[in-house]
Order: structure tokens, then C-alpha cells, then sequence
């Protein structure tokens, strides 16, 4: 009996806490980054150990007692935020909750623990914590400063400038030979074949998470590096669910004051176009794009939409899913002066110019990330970039020997389609408590096709009251095809070993051991059509305007023309062949509480061989080198205290020459002549840095630096003493150096923390330096077949600028009950003169003048799902401008503007 009564009291009382029980279940959101979903926040009741964690969705669910609870929801780096619940027996409630980023401190932060690198916040938490020195750039401040592709966000990083009209960047005045470019860690090959790196503008920004600088060098980065190497890290989807559409338009002021803006007939608008070569091109007049350029309408827009799903998979495997898909398409105009001229000033060739151009971009990236369980992951990620260039250059005026009474006129019409597909497998695994491993390979093609650029030139006869086809050479008058193919293979592979546990739990070591590989192989081929005159068309009237009047088959079959090509059909060609193989280690060690010391070395065995065949040499050649390089690299952290650090690095690094700088190939523009430099060779670099960084709050930092490399056997762009005064690719001298400070801050002016949020932040950075390098006429005259003769024995780096300067001015209300918001930027940009060319012969230095450019950014959610956003790019319209420094003046050679670039976009998310 008395057991019976026991089971049933027992049993009573399990019923009744069952019916005394209650639920509190919610979702927790990032409030910075449109509600994204917050994975592994907290939620906890104040003054009990009874607490929750949010899952890969966000969701947590709490069981409480009946009565008044205050909840503590918080996150890493997160301002917390309390809400006071009174909750009865057996209830559910259901509290969503969105944190923001807010103004809580740096201290105490675990970098393992930051999920969103997309946040200003989050990168400035790894960039304090972390050994090594590099910056990083997220997508919520490009987002904030209107930035459209990755040329334009690195250039908001202190000392890096981008070169005009171009996606080339230079980093502490270092050009496109110094830097690398990267994605998600493994290399990019270049679309340009006169170029290392591939064109950042190509690089929406849509796909990007955030794109980390590396300024110092470290044994993970190949070791072709002087002034920066670019790692784009692409999206990686976490939450729920996405769905998210854009559209807008865009206008160019410049292109839309033009009555008839006219492009070349052929190419696809839509960015795809199929131009092979003619059939029997030697033997008729079979070419398939007319030479009558035809009218647009110069407005263009853009069209996008993002998407993002994730599964779970078992008790711990989740599948995320992202995919992003973009169109975009612009115009521009520029009209100026364009001209060559002698050390007295007397004129070589002397243009107005006009340029009216029309730009594609087609963009599609999907990516895969399958986490097995906490300790394993897995990443494929599949980019697709299709971008296409159409330009219509007119030149009219001065051309020596063939029109002197400034009536000559020449019209070059090019078109430019670049394919990128980049294709990355990565992983990451957790092995032990103390051992990760890190592995990554991608396979990416690159196809850059020049079909069918046409130059015509012609002179106006006064006597005739018309055109004529200029005769001076054969090549006047043609067309030219080109194609490039390069495939990379790459892999990279590394393990991490922390050892030496100290009292708080944290590691005091971590030894990485790795291997990088990188295999590519470039073909390339040309072949340009000249067009020979017959004598008795020689004073034939044309119309500029309608050259098929005269390039057509029935005057070739009546012979008023011929048509020739190098060797015949035979292409002028050339094949690059580069292998490196890098074995590497890294000792990060807490050498003290407050210093820290990452040590490292690398070795890599470089192969590279180049093989032409070309008007130059058509029997065909090849050369070769095989080498060893040995890099260490030191970098210390000394933390100051939990807000300040002070580092120093110091490595030593080489600069390879590429394919087309070692090739015997010539390439024609209209106002220069480019040719390859058998007897190139690499440089040899020495780098240092020194830096001071303080965090006062979250968002903010103050940092000054500074820099020097010291470069054996600079490699410079240098005009060849000859009567076509062609550019060659020489080393020049036998040492150079970069000297420079960078400075940096960025601070809220004020915050007002209250339903209704308001805020006002500013930054700035600056960097100066200087550059020098010996020119040595001799030396160059020794070891090449090449002969020069340099205006100064001493001088700049090309591409430098002695001073860079970024500043912007951002205000952001928001207004919780309706979940709209408005973001506001002044973004302001500024570059010092800049050297473009080393002088010769006598003739000065060309110089691109200083320039600033102001643009402002306005983006605006008016509720949850629906936002309008507008740009205005360049607002204060400079004008661009080089000069040739004489002796005697300055004497302007390129001169131009932009014109405001404005843009208007409608985004809506599901």
C-alpha cells in the first residue's frame, strides 16, 4: 500500500512540473546584414546558468519556469540586449531578436569565433588579434561606399591606386608586375596577355565576402611578390533562405550629350560574339563586320539576383547552397587631346581624340559548402565572368610624313571579349584538438579574343574637298585577330599544430607546414590583314563614314587593293610554360604575454619557358630558366596593451618576368609599338614594415606605418632608341627603392543608441612615399641587343604617386518599427602626379597630373523587402591630364574628362 501511494505522489508530481513548464523559442538575426540569420549566438537568462545556442538557422529554444524572466541575447563582438518576458505555466512564447554590431569593446575576442567577414566589425577583430599584418575590406563597407567591382574596393586600402580607364591596381607604387592576385587563396590567371594579374573591374562584388590585402609578405603567398598580393574571398551562404532581385540604369553624362554616338558594326550587345577568320582571306574580301559604324542609344542598366538555400543533412551535416547571377552593361565617352612629341616640342603625332565605348559584364558564381559535422567541411565554388570591351576611337590631325597640315584622321575600332571560369575545391578538418588541415585546388581557364579590330587611316586633300586612304605603309589600313588561352592548374595543402598549452587554455605555438603548386600554359596567336592600296586609288575619294564603298569584293576582284599577312596564313604565336613547386613553414610562437612571433621560410623551384614564332624571328625560338629561390620571412606583434599593437616584418621576395615581356612579339597600337626582350630576367626584392595600431571602440581604428623595399635589377617599360622608337621590356639598372608612411583612421563622429537609431562615422587614410632607381644605358646595352639612351641616370618607379589620399563621411538612421533605414556617403579620392614613362633621348618624363574624384552613395530600405539605392561616380568631373617634361616646359600629351557616372537601382528581397 505504501508503495502505491509513493508511485502515485511520484507521478503527480512529474505531471504537475510538466504542466508548470514553459517555452520561450525565437530566431536571432544580424541586424547590419539585411537580418541575415545568426548562427551560435546566445541566449540566456539573466542571474541562472539556464541558457541556449542558436543553431546554423539562427533558432534556439529555452525552457524556463512560469513568472518574469529577463533574457540576455548576445553574440561575439555583438552589442547585447536584454528583454524582460513574463511567461505563464505551460506557455510558449516566441522572441525574434536582431543584434547589431553596436560600440562594445575589442577585448577578449577569439578569432575562431567570428562567423561574418562580410562586417566592418568582425574584420577589424581579426585584423587586432591576428600575427600577421594584412588589411581587409568587407562587403558591408563596400556596400557602404558604393563599390561595384574589386578594382574599385581595393583602392579604398591605404597606398593602393588604380590606374585610369583600367581594372590595374599599384600597391605602395608598385605596378601589375610586383602583385598577384588571388581567390579564396589559390591563383588567378591574367586576361590581358600584356599583363600578370587579372583585371579586377572583371569581379563584381556581388560575389564577394570580403577581399584581404596582404602588404607584408608571408611563406602561404607564391613568392612573385613586392607590393601586395589580392585575395578575393567569395560568398558563403549562411541562413535559411535568400531571394533577392536588382535591377537599375545607368548613364554616363559625357555619352548622353552626344547626338550620334557611334560604335563599330558586329559585336554582340549582350557581351558573346563569334568572329573567326574570314574564309580565303589572302585570296577575296570575305570579312564579316561592316566598316560603317552605327548609332546607340548610350543608356545603359543592370539586372542581377542572388539566392541561397541550406539542408541539413543527419543529426550534424548542413548544405548551403549559393548561387548569384548579373548583368550589366555601360557607355562612355571621352574627347581630348592625345600626341607624341619631340625633347624641343616639335609634334610626332598629334590628335584630337574621341572615344566612345559600350562595356559588358555578365557574372555567375554557385557555391557549395557541406559541413559534415563540426570538424569537417567542404567548399566547391564555380565562377563564371563574361566581359566584353566595344571602343570606337577617332583620331584627327597631325601624323608625321603622311598628313602635316593637321588633316590626317584615323579610326580604330576594337572589341574585346574575356571568358573567366575559375573552379575551387576546398576543405577544412579538424583531426585533433591540436592538428587542423587545410587543402584547396582549382582548375581555371581564361579566354581573351581580340576578332577583328580595324584601323583605317586617311588624309583630307583640300584639292579634292575630301578623304584619301593613307599609303605610308601597308599597315595603314587592316585587320587584326587575336586569341589567348591560358589554363592554371594550382593546389595548396597545409597543416596546423598548436602546441604548448598555457594556463587560460590558449595555445602557445602553432607550427604550419604546407606545399603550393601552380602549373599554367598560355597559347597565343595574331595574325593581322594589311590592306595594300593600288596606285591608281591612291587619290580615290572615300567617306570616312562608308568604307564599304571601297573595302568590298567586287574592288578587290577589280584590284584597286591587296590584301597580305605575315607568312601568309601562318599566325605570329607564342607559348608560355611556367611550373612552381613550393614547399613552406610557418612557427608562430608566444615568445611572452605580449610578444608574439611568426617565423617562416619558403622554398620554390621556378620553371618557366617561353617559345615564339613572329615577324621578328619567323624561324621560331624559344628560352628558358630553371631556378631555386629561398624566402624567409620574420613577423613580430608586440601587444602595447588589450587596444594597441606595434609589429614589424621584414622578408625577401623576387619579380618573374612574363610570357609576353620574354616573347619576340610585336604588338601595334596607334601612338606606340610594343616588343617582347629575350634576355629579360628576374628581379630580386628586400622588404621591411613597421606599424602602430589602436583600437579605441568597435568600428574604429587609428594606425600609422611604415615601409621600405630595396629591388635588385628593376624590370621597367622603357622606349627603345630606334627611328619607331618601339617599347621594350629591360632591366634597367641595377638597384631601386621604395620608401613610404601610410596613416589611417576611421571613427564614429557620433551615435545616437535608441529605437530609432542614428550614427555618423568618418574615414581617412593617406600614404606617402618615395621611389628611386638607378637607369643604366650601358647596362642595358650589355646584356640585351637592345639599345637606349635614358634622359636621367636616376628616377621613379613607373606607376608611383608620392601621395594617395581616401576619405569618406557616412550617415546611417534606421527606424525599427518599419524596418526601413537610409545610408548616406561622401567618398572622396585623391592621387599625387604620378610618373607613366622614363623619358628618353633627350625628351622628358611623361607624368599623369594629381587628380581627385568625389562620389556619393545612397541607399535606402523603405521596408523589409523593398530598397532604392542611387550613385553619383565622379561628381567634380576633373580633367584628366599627362604632360612631357622638357627642359624647357611642360607640354600636355593626353587630356580629357570622364563625365559623371549616375546610377539608379531597385533591389527587392523575398
Amino acid at each position: 500500500m505504501k508503495i502505491k501511494l509513493l508511485f502515485i505522489t511520484l507521478l503527480l508530481s512529474t505531471l504537475g512540473f510538466a504542466q508548470s513548464k514553459s517555452t520561450i523559442s525565437g530566431v536571432i538575426t544580424d541586424k547590419d546584414l539585411n537580418n541575415e540569420t545568426l548562427p551560435f549566438a546566445t541566449v540566456t537568462v539573466k542571474g541562472t546558468t539556464t541558457a541556449a545556442q542558436t543553431d546554423m538557422d539562427g533558432k534556439y529554444t529555452l525552457t524556463v519556469k512560469p513568472g518574469t524572466h529577463v533574457l540576455v541575447f548576445a553574440f561575439l563582438g555583438y552589442e547585447s540586449q536584454e528583454e524582460t518576458v513574463t511567461i505563464k505555466a505551460g506557455e510558449t512564447k516566441t522572441i525574434n531578436k536582431a543584434l547589431s554590431s553596436g560600440s562594445v569593446t575589442l577585448e577578449d575576442v577569439v578569432i575562431e569565433s567570428v562567423q561574418s567577414r562580410q562586417k566592418e566589425t568582425a574584420l577589424l577583430m581579426e585584423q587586432q588579434k591576428a600575427v600577421e599584418i594584412k588589411q581587409n575590406i568587407g562587403a558591408q563597407e563596400l556596400s557602404r561606399k558604393g563599390v561595384s567591382d574589386a578594382a574599385g574596393a581595393v583602392t579604398k586600402v591605404t597606398g593602393i591606386s588604380k590606374q585610369e580607364g583600367t581594372g590595374n591596381i599599384f600597391v605602395r607604387g608598385l605596378g601589375d608586375r610586383y602583385n598577384s592576385t588571388s581567390m579564396n587563396g589559390l591563383p588567378i590567371p591574367s586576361n590581358d596577355p600584356e599583363k600578370k594579374n587579372i583585371a579586377l573591374n572583371l569581379f563584381s562584388t556581388d560575389i564577394v565576402e570580403y577581399i584581404s590585402i596582404d602588404k607584408v609578405y608571408n611563406p602561404r603567398i607564391f613568392g612573385d611578390f613586392a607590393g601586395g598580393n589580392v585575395d578575393i574571398i567569395s560568398k558563403d551562404f549562411k541562413g535559411n533562405g535568400l531571394f533577392e532581385i536588382e535591377l537599375g540604369s545607368v548613364v554616363n553624362t559625357n555619352a548622353i550629350k552626344q547626338d550620334n554616338f557611334i560604335l563599330q558594326q558586329g559585336p554582340n550587345k549582350l557581351g558573346y560574339s563569334n568572329a573567326d577568320l574570314p574564309n580565303n582571306p589572302l585570296g577575296s574580301y570575305s570579312f564579316k563586320n561592316s566598316l560603317i559604324p552605327e548609332k546607340e542609344a548610350p543608356y545603359g542598366g543592370n539586372a542581377n539576383f542572388k539566392a541561397g538555400k541550406s539542408f541539413d543533412i543527419g543529426n550534424e551535416g548542413r548544405l548551403s547552397l549559393f548561387a548569384t547571377a548579373g548583368f550589366a552593361n555601360g557607355f562612355s565617352y571621352r574627347e581630348g587631346i592625345n600626341q607624341s612629341v619631340s625633347a624641343q616640342g616639335a609634334k610626332l603625332k598629334s590628335f584630337d581624340q574621341k572615344t566612345y565605348s559600350y562595356n559588358t559584364n555578365t557574372t555567375g558564381m554557385f557555391n557549395a559548402a557541406y559541413r559534415i559535422n563540426p570538424d569537417h567541411k567542404i567548399n566547391y565554388n564555380f565562377l563564371f565572368v563574361n566581359s566584353s570591351s566595344q571602343v570606337n576611337d577617332e583620331y584627327r590631325g597631325f601624323i608625321r610624313d603622311l598628313a602635316e597640315d593637321d588633316n590626317g584622321f584615323i579610326r580604330r575600332g576594337t572589341y574585346t571579349q574575356n571568358k573567366l571560369m575559375i573552379n575551387q575545391l576546398l576543405g577544412t578538418h579538424k583531426i585533433t584538438d591540436n592538428i587542423d588541415l587545410n587543402w584547396g585546388t582549382s582548375f581555371n581557364r581564361i579566354k581573351s579574343e581580340m576578332p577583328d579590330r580595324t584601323q583605317n587611316t586617311l588624309k583630307y586633300i583640300n584639292d579634292f574637298n575630301g578623304y584619301v586612304l593613307g599609303v605610308n605603309t601597308t599597315t595603314d589600313n587592316h585587320r587584326y585577330f587575336q586569341n589567348l588561352t591560358e589554363d592554371e592548374l594550382a593546389a595548396n595543402v597545409s597543416a596546423d599544430y598548436k602546441f604548448g598549452k598555457t594556463e587560460d587554455g590558449s595555445q602557445k605555438g602553432k607550427l604550419t607546414v604546407g606545399y603550393s603548386g601552380r602549373f599554367k600554359k598560355r597559347d597565343f596567336d595574331a595574325i593581322q590583314f594589311n590592306f595594300r592600296i593600288a596606285t591608281d586609288q591612291m587619290n580615290t575619294v572615300v567617306d570616312p563614314y562608308n568604307l564599304d564603298a571601297f573595302f568590298n569584293q567586287t574592288a578587290y576582284n577589280n584590284g584597286a587593293f591587296q590584301i597580305e599577312a605575315f607568312s601568309g596564313l601562318t599566325p605570329q604565336i607564342y607559348t608560355g610554360d611556367q611550373k612552381i613547386h613550393a614547399g613552406y613553414f610557418n612557427l608562430e610562437y608566444k615568445l611572452s604575454e605580449k610578444l608574439t612571433s611568426l617565423i617562416g621560410v619558403r622554398a620554390e623551384k621556378v620553371y618557366q619557358k617561353v617559345f615564339w614564332r613572329t615577324q621578328l624571328d619567323n624561324s621560331g625560338r624559344s628560352n628558358t630558366f630553371d631556378k631555386n629561390e629561398i624566402l624567409p620571412s620574420i613577423v613580430l606583434k608586440y601587444e602595447l596593451n588589450d587596444k594597441q599593437n606595434l609589429r614589424f616584418g621584414a622578408s625577401k621576395t623576387y619579380t618573374l618576368p612574363q610570357f609576353k615581356e620574354r616573347a619576340l612579339f610585336v604588338y601595334e597600337d596607334v601612338t606606340e609599338i610594343k616588343v617582347g626582350n629575350p634576355d629579360l630576367y628576374p628581379s630580386q626584392n628586400y622588404n621591411v614594415d613597421l606599424k602602430w595600431e589602436f583600437f579605441p571602440k568597435n568600428e574604429e581604428i587609428i594606425s600609422v606605418g611604415a615601409f621600405g623595399k630595396y629591388i635588385l635589377d628593376p624590370i621597367n617599360e622603357i622606349t627603345l632608341a630606334s627611328s619607331t622608337n618601339d617599347i621594350s621590356f629591360l632591366n634597367t639598372g641595377d638597384t631601386g627603392y621604395v620608401v613610404g608612411a601610410e596613416f589611417e583612421i576611421r571613427k564614429n563622429v557620433f551615435e545616437v543608441d535608441s529605437a530609432n537609431r542614428s550614427k555618423l562615422s568618418a574615414g581617412f587614410n593617406a600614404s606617402y612615399m618615395k621611389t628611386s632607381q638607378d637607369l643604366d644605358s650601358e647596362k642595358v646595352r650589355k646584356e640585351t641587343s637592345y639599345n637606349i639612351n635614358l634622359t636621367s641616370s636616376k628616377d621613379s618607379f613607373t606607376g608611383a604617386a608620392d601621395l594617395l589620399m581616401n576619405a569618406d563621411l557616412t550617415y546611417i538612421k534606421e527606424w525599427d518599427k518599419s524596418d526601413s533605414s537610409i545610408m548616406a556617403t561622401l567618398a572622396y579620392a585623391y592621387s599625387s602626379d604620378r610618373l607613366y614613362a622614363l623619358g628618353v633621348e633627350t625628351k622628358g618624363n611623361l607624368v599623369d597630373k594629381a587628380i581627385g574624384s568625389l562620389d556619393f552613395i545612397l541607399k535606402t530600405k523603405l521596408n523589409k523587402n523593398l530598397g532604392i539605392n542611387f550613385t553619383a561616380r565622379n561628381i567634380l568631373d576633373p580633367k584628366v591630364k599627362r604632360v612631357q617634361e622638357n627642359r624647357t616646359e611642360d607640354i600636355t600629351v593626353l587630356s580629357y574628362k570622364k563625365g559623371v557616372g549616375l546610377n539608379l537601382g531597385l533591389t527587392y528581397q523575398f
